[in-house]
């Protein structure tokens, strides 16, 4: 579906973290509904450019945002999947508290107030987890640990959706059951998203481009392309069959009609 003007638009973003540098000039162009994987090896600054987007780590560049009416914002509203999330399993905290924590000021010991409550309902089942609501976020197996997150993610719906390896220590089915979630939230809200991941035959499948990253961006553009790079097989040690599945997937255009973004330095 045409979604318009809106992409989000990361230029010459750099971090510096320790004293060490971790991100240098990366520069992505994201286009509403497109979904971008983000490869690398591990120490390459993938987890540091999620967080950099969000402004949780200083960082140098600029993070540019058009949306459907073509009016220039900032920064873009962004949701967050994490690769895991630390709290104490014995705590006795809810899937609902969790929301009222993250989305409400709201002192707990006066209860939830019903507005949240439903707020809470209608994203999760979103994903599918509505049943989830009341129960011990202790108790979630982790793929629906990572639902729950995924739901908290698009509360309210985002620009943007940033997924960092949100399938670890899940298993296949679930894995499969997630990316699926993923698209078809994306399809029916226009979202972009970003997925940091190690599974290259996922990025076949599901990423419309891919962008390989060690610090700085080494290759992007249409994922069969990217995997079909010299650079990105040596580096993964793989075949020309995933650049060849890619291929045979079905993908967004990549372009977002009349970008107003395409000038920005």
């Amino acid at each position: 579906m045409t979604c318009g003007a809106c992409c989000t638009k990361i230029v010459k973003l750099g971090a510096i973290i320790g004293g060490r540098e971790v991100l240098r000039d990366v520069d992505l162009h994201l286009h509403c509904g497109e979904l971008a994987a983000v490869v690398g090896p591990n120490g390459a600054g993938k987890t540091t450019l999620l967080r950099a987007i969000l402004g949780e780590v200083p960082h140098s560049g600029h993070v540019h945002f058009l949306d459907s009416g073509n009016q220039r914002r900032d920064r873009p509203a962004v949701g967050y999947v994490p690769q895991k999330l630390e709290f104490d399993h014995t705590a006795p905290l809810s899937v609902l508290d969790l929301f009222a924590g993250a989305l409400s000021r709201w002192p707990a010991w006066l209860g939830h107030r019903p507005g949240l409550v439903g707020q809470a309902e209608r994203s999760l089942e979103a994903v599918e987890a509505g049943h989830l609501i009341r129960r011990r976020v202790g108790q979630l197996s982790g793929g629906e640990l990572q639902r729950v997150l995924l739901a908290l993610a698009i509360t309210p719906v985002p620009d943007l959706l940033l997924l960092d390896e949100p399938v670890s220590g899940i298993d296949a089915a679930g894995i499969e059951s997630f990316h699926q979630m993923v698209s078809d939230l994306r399809n029916r809200y226009h979202l972009s998203v970003v997925l940091v991941t190690h599974d290259l035959a996922q990025a076949a499948r599901r990423a419309d481009s891919i962008v390989f990253l060690n610090r700085t961006v080494i290759v992007q553009g249409p994922a069969a392309e990217v995997l079909a790079d010299p650079r990105v097989r040596q580096a993964f040690g793989i075949g020309p069959e995933l650049a060849a599945e890619a291929s045979g997937q079905p993908r967004r255009s990549g372009r977002c009609v009349d970008c107003k973004l395409e000038g920005v330095a």
